[in-house]
């Protein structure tokens, strides 16, 4: 029987983290103001338009722009602080993009930019914080008091320790700007604590950077010229490969994490499940960036 239900296993957890995915991104788009969903709709129309002038002025052309503006930025002399910048910005929610940052560091600087990427990720994360955490600290007590299922995901962080924190930190949910605020959000973890986890990611990081690496070779185009077949082709399948890898250990991790919260030895079922739930629903509105007319009510 375990034989038998083992190949249905994988379709489940698939499907569960497809459906995070988009739960996630539907109860974010329904608490935004008519402003911001109005806002999300121009977004979508601008990559359609987007998509259109790639098609009409070509990828190739393109490609080589960037790449022009990348070679620019990387023989400026302050062009890695340009970079360690905008990482630091895109990792105060509700600012997006980090993976974009630490793949344009590869695109710009090759593999040396995964000095830049990984160390400004780990001073920049530190940065939100300890900003985060001491500016907010009145409403985090707040909040505690208030939810059941943060009082459940504190607690089983508070007994399981650093372990569990790193699992969490390596996770994609929340994704890493919303990480950072998280764990600034839960008392029980240090400084220290989520610093050492936010190690844990930089293999991550580098694999955004050898794709950004990979993806300059083949977007200048005298570079390509002096290509033969063989090479764009494998340069071509690294990018391919890269971009699985992250999404299947990106599912992994998630899957890993989610059955191991629920999972815990020592602490009751039911706070193992409000504690998964707190992770799966935590975004932007809680608690930290939570509108203080709405914690009133």
């Amino acid at each position: 029987m375990a034989s038998a239900k083992s190949p249905s296993r994988l379709p489940g957890k698939t499907w569960k983290f497809c459906k995070t995915v988009v739960s996630t991104a539907l109860r974010r788009y329904q608490k935004l103001h008519v402003f911001g969903k109005a806002f999300i709709w121009f977004l979508i129309a601008f990559y359609i338009c987007m998509g259109a002038f790639i098609l009409v002025v070509t990828p190739g052309r393109i490609a080589q722009f960037l790449y022009d503006q990348a070679e620019r930025l990387a023989h400026m002399p302050l062009g890695w602080l340009l970079l360690a910048g905008a990482i630091t910005l895109v990792s105060f929610p509700p600012l997006i993009g980090h993976t974009t940052t630490t793949t344009l560091c590869g695109f710009a600087y090759g593999m040396k930019g995964f000095a830049i990427a990984s160390t400004a990720s780990v001073v920049a994360s530190a940065l939100v914080f300890v900003t985060l955490r001491f500016c907010f600290s009145h409403r985090l007590r707040h909040w505690s008091t208030q939810s059941d299922k943060w009082q459940a995901l504190e607690s089983v962080v508070r007994a399981k320790g650093l372990p569990l924190i790193i699992l969490i930190r390596i996770s994609p949910f929340p994704p890493w700007v919303y990480s950072n605020s998280l764990f600034a959000s839960i008392e029980a973890v240090s400084l220290w604590q989520f610093v050492t986890a936010t190690l844990f990611v930089l293999p991550k990081i580098l694999l955004h950077v050898f794709i950004g690496s990979r993806m300059a070779a083949l977007s200048d185009g005298e570079s390509r010229r002096h290509m033969d077949t063989q090479t764009k082709v494998i340069n071509g399948v690294l990018i391919g490969a890269g971009i699985l890898v992250a999404i299947f250990t990106s599912w992994l991790v998630y899957t890993l994490v989610q059955k191991h919260i629920l999972e815990l030895e020592g602490v009751p079922p039911e706070v193992d499940r409000m504690a998964a739930e707190a992770l799966e629903e935590y975004d932007e509105g809680a608690p930290l960036l939570k509108p203080a007319d709405e914690e009133e009510d």
